[in-house]
């Protein structure tokens, strides 16, 4: 009888096939800094990324049925990750098989923490595999580009300077730091927090780096000082409650507090994981996670 493995398998041989597994990081938007849409309407960004320890568990090995399966529980809205496949497919032709992938979530959906995204890359490693490795780093990065925008910094998870439309990730390293994350019952669509920013005349002229590196090499208060979303005020304006959930975090003791990317996730940094979870234990529904390390 084939059966999934636990989400602590590595790599498990099920009867005849193995099965693959690859973990997918949600990631925090530490700084995110928006530009005014270009002409495709896309926002060039400049933000700088923290991989966090909170991670879906991804499945995977040859089809059984002849097609393409994605299995995610309690998920009901079209998953990037068949999108993963597909584009994969297309990409390499003939001689890949079909594949079965479960995705095991514990990362809130729709929830400004990137964890669609970092599901994708991660079936977009697990089919390469699968596949026999056709595809070298560099072409994955760029399949990972048409998938969108945090895709690509999401193939190699970890603490990064992303630019431009996503495709330009350069790693940097962060210094140690507990989050509080406090996601909403209902999520936020990513398209209307960018609509509503555009509605609210938001948008940068220009993008600066620069500052962001700096950023990353400061103290931990530095840090957690620091925090700025450009799409927080939008954020806001569609889900005014947030504010609230802003001032009870700041109130428990955090660093900073901040919305996660387009929302509606807020979050808090503090210095060590026993801080974290003191002040958890006074927001309903809180998860307590760390800054990942090296």
């Amino acid at each position: 009888m084939r059966e999934w493995p636990g989400p602590a398998a590595a790599r498990l041989r099920v009867a005849s096939e193995p099965v693959f597994h690859e973990r997918a990081f949600a990631k925090l938007n530490l700084v995110l800094h928006v530009g005014r849409p270009r002409d495709d309407g896309m926002h060039p960004v400049c933000s700088l990324f923290a991989s966090i320890d909170l991670a879906d568990e991804v499945h995977g090995r040859r089809g059984t049925s002849g097609g393409d399966r994605v299995k995610c529980p309690g998920v009901t809205q079209p998953n990037l990750a068949l999108a993963a496949i597909t584009a994969f497919r297309e990409r390499v032709g003939g001689g890949v098989p079909a594949v079965d992938v479960r995705i095991d979530k514990r990362i809130p959906v729709a929830a400004g923490l990137g964890g669609g995204s970092a599901d994708a890359a991660a079936v977009l490693r697990l089919v390469n595999r699968i596949a026999g490795g056709p595809l070298d780093s560099g072409e994955l990065r760029e399949l990972a580009r048409t998938l969108g925008s945090d895709v690509p910094s999401q193939l190699e998870p970890r603490h990064a300077l992303v630019q431009a439309t996503g495709e330009l990730v350069e790693p940097v390293e962060l210094p140690p730091l507990a989050a509080v994350l406090v996601p909403a019952r209902d999520g936020l669509s990513t398209r209307a927090v960018y609509a509503e920013l555009d509605h609210m005349g938001g948008g940068r002229e220009g993008l600066d780096p620069a500052p962001l590196r700096r950023l990353a090499a400061a103290t931990p208060d530095e840090l957690a000082a620091a925090l700025e979303n450009d799409l927080q005020p939008a954020a806001l304006a569609l889900r005014p409650e947030l504010e609230a959930t802003l001032v009870r975090i700041r109130a428990s003791g955090a660093l900073g507090a901040a919305v996660s990317g387009s929302g509606p996730t807020c979050f808090g940094l503090f210095a060590d994981r026993p801080a974290a979870e003191r002040a958890a234990a006074s927001l309903p529904g809180a998860l307590v996670t760390e800054l990942r390390g090296r």
